[in-house]
């Protein structure tokens, strides 16, 4: 599996810098543009998920443990942490927007049937498992009320109403937006009071900020350990990242409005980086000064994971029931809600019963990317060669939104 990975990472990063070499300035519009700002929003909620809030509280002391993983040696834990989640690994989304927007309406290769069912079963089977990460990180920010052993029904129902929020957000696309910018500020204000909390109020000072982010530098400077799967548990994370990369393309590339390829890679790798560097900074302080996370912000911290899990799963609920004609005009609104209900929520226990990994969809999802290159190699070559702009409809519509603006 870590070979097939490794060639899907090597692949990846040569396409980047081919769509950089090719296309660089060239203007990006997508079938719904919006503002930038907006679309960074949509991003940045829809691209993650509650394990950018769970997960590195729970995970810089193995990164810490050099006897148990010496191959983290070369790096400090919050410079493996953000080497998981920044950067980088954005370069997917980037990759799979850029594709969508500009070269599939010229290639057409997710409209195949066969790629459309396969990319389909992708979609519901990575959402599953997003809920799925819910359910078994709550324990550690809620022992009170269960370990994670038992079943805790408060535990499930949690879930369970993230995923009908989600479900039901996902009918119009009106709530997609007005969560995505509402769950960004809510999680800036996560950030501003544990910041304050860290750096203010307990052993820290503000200027002690700078130095720990100062460590995020041992990142950049060792950025070639990251390029391939360093360890079983660094290849999780990988697979997990190609599994959302074609779907988070595919949704976000509606949304680009006019600007220049190169600014579209600032805006998917550097802008969301900054977030997660100052957010993995703040937890980082939190860490190493062994502070206590009191109930408030263990609640705060829930609150904003399940925001985002509701904002990741509304985005991809209508992606493929948009993809598979399973629209709340088509099924009626009662019908569409109770299906995409029942099917979430019995592929989360699927997940939760060990019978679905998400190491398997993130394999899938890289054998899509060799079949399409396979296919533009085969079919599309000229069609891809001969690309200079945006789609001609994209631009036509765009110049009517300037004008209306």
């Amino acid at each position: 599996m870590n070979l097939w990975l490794s060639a899907g990472m090597l692949f990846t990063f040569a396409a980047i810098l081919f769509v950089l070499y090719r296309w660089w300035d060239m203007r990006c519009i997508g079938t719904t543009p919006v503002r930038t700002l907006t679309f960074i929003a949509i991003l940045f909620t829809s691209g993650l998920d509650v394990g950018l809030i769970m997960f590195p509280l729970t995970e810089f002391g193995s990164y810490a443990n050099l006897s148990a993983n010496p191959e983290y040696g070369f790096a400090n834990p919050l410079a493996i942490e953000f080497g998981f989640w920044a950067f980088l690994i954005w370069g997917f989304y980037f990759l799979t927007c850029f594709y969508f927007c500009i070269i599939e309406p010229r290639v057409k290769f997710f409209e195949l049937p066969w790629v459309k069912l396969v990319n389909n079963v992708v979609i519901i089977g990575t959402c599953a498992f997003t809920a799925y990460l819910l359910l078994v990180n709550l324990p550690w920010y809620l022992p009170q009320v269960g370990d994670g052993e038992s079943v805790v029904p408060l535990f499930y129902g949690i879930v369970f109403v993230a995923i009908a929020l989600a479900v039901y957000s996902s009918s119009r696309l009106k709530y997609v937006r007005v969560l995505s910018l509402g769950s960004s500020v809510l999680f800036i204000a996560l950030i501003a009071g544990m910041w304050l909390r860290a750096f203010v109020l307990s052993k820290g000072a503000p200027d002690d900020f700078f130095g720990t982010a100062g460590l995020l530098g041992a990142y950049f400077t060792n950025l070639d350990q990251f390029l391939l799967p360093m360890n079983d548990y660094h290849a999780f994370y990988l697979f997990w990242w190609f599994s959302w990369s074609i779907m988070i393309g595919q949704f976000t590339a509606r949304f680009v409005s006019g600007i220049r390829t190169w600014q579209l890679l600032v805006a998917m790798l550097v802008v969301p980086s900054i977030a997660i560097g100052v957010w993995f900074t703040v937890l980082y302080q939190y860490y190493a000064q062994g502070l206590h996370v009191a109930t408030f912000t263990n609640l705060a911290m829930i609150t904003v994971g399940v925001l985002m899990v509701v904002n990741s799963l509304d985005s991809l609920i209508r992606l493929y029931t948009d993809n598979l004609n399973l629209t709340p005009q088509r099924l009626g609104r009662v019908n569409y809600f109770v299906f995409n209900l029942v099917a979430m929520i019995g592929l989360t226990l699927l997940f939760r019963l060990d019978f679905l990994r998400i190491q398997w969809v993130g394999a899938l999802v890289i054998g899509l990317y060799f079949a399409c290159f396979g296919y533009i190699l085969w079919q599309r070559r000229a069609e891809v060669t001969a690309i200079n702009g945006s789609p001609r409809e994209n631009r036509l519509d765009f110049k009517k939104i300037e004008v209306a603006g």
